[in-house]
C-alpha cells in the first residue's frame, strides 16, 4: 500500500489530507460513538427524570425510580464523549508519531480502552433496559421517547467500540518496500565476469611439462 508505515498509518511527515483522514473507518467510527455519546446522556438529562409530585423540588429517575441508573447512564455516556474526542485527536497525531514503540502503545490503549467501554455499554443496556421494564407509565408518558433512546443507543454503542480493527491487522507494520534500493548490485569495476567461461585450463601443459594425461615411467 503506498505512503502506509507502521501499524496502518501514514508516514511520519507526510502531508496532511483533510479529506482522507475523515475517511478513515477509525475516524468515522470515532465520529460515531461520539455522536452516540451525545445523545445518550442528552436523552437521560432532559426528560430521564421527573419531578416529584410533593413539591419537594426534587427528581425521580424515570428508570423505576433508581437514580443510580440515570447516573450511570449519563456518566458512560459523558466519559465516552470525551474519549472519542480524544481518540479523534489521537488519530490525527497519529500521523506525526515518527517511532514504532508509540505507535504500538497507541493502539494497544486504543484497543484496550474500545473493549472495555463496549462492556460497558452493555452493562448500561442490560442496566437501563431492567429497570425500565419494571418502571410505570409516567404521567403524560413524559419522557418515554427519551429513555428508551437512551437504551437503544446503549445497544448501538456497544458495537461502535467494539468494532475496531483486528489485532492482526493493527499489529501488522505494513512497512513498504523500499523501491529506491536495486534488487541486485552489480559487479564492482574489473571484476570477474560470471558469465565468462574458460577456453583451455588456466595452466596449459608446454613442451617441457608433463600434460594431465601423459605418463613417462622413471629410469632406472
Amino acid at each position: 500500500m503506498e505512503g502506509v508505515g507502521a501499524y496502518g498509518g501514514g508516514k511520519a511527515g507526510g502531508a496532511f489530507d483533510p479529506i482522507a483522514f475523515a475517511q478513515r473507518p477509525q475516524v468515522i467510527l470515532r465520529a460515531v460513538c461520539w455522536l452516540f455519546s451525545i445523545i445518550v446522556f442528552g436523552c437521560i438529562s432532559s426528560q430521564g427524570w421527573l419531578p416529584k409530585d410533593d413539591k419537594s423540588g426534587k427528581e425521580e429517575c424515570l428508570y423505576n425510580g433508581d437514580a443510580n441508573a440515570c447516573n450511570y447512564g449519563v456518566g458512560i455516556s459523558v466519559i465516552a464523549f470525551l474519549a472519542s474526542m480524544g481518540f479523534l485527536a489521537g488519530e490525527y497525531l497519529f500521523e506525526q508519531m515518527s517511532s514504532v514503540k508509540t505507535r504500538k502503545h497507541y493502539v494497544l490503549g486504543d484497543l484496550g480502552f474500545s473493549t472495555f467501554w463496549a462492556f460497558l455499554y452493555f452493562v448500561g443496556f442490560w442496566y437501563l433496559a431492567s429497570q425500565w421494564g419494571k418502571s410505570k407509565s409516567p404521567p403524560g408518558d413524559y419522557g418515554v421517547s427519551n429513555v428508551q433512546a437512551a437504551i437503544a443507543f446503549c445497544f448501538f454503542s456497544i458495537f461502535t467500540w467494539r468494532f475496531r480493527q483486528g489485532a492482526d491487522a493493527a499489529f501488522a507494520t505494513n512497512y513498504e518496500a523500499d523501491t529506491s534500493m536495486p534488487a541486485s548490485y552489480p559487479s564492482y569495476p574489473g571484476g570477474p565476469d560470471t558469465d565468462q567461461h574458460y577456453q583451455e585450463p588456466p595452466f596449459s601443459a608446454g613442451p617441457n611439462q608433463r600434460g594431465p594425461t601423459d605418463f613417462q615411467a622413471p629410469a632406472y
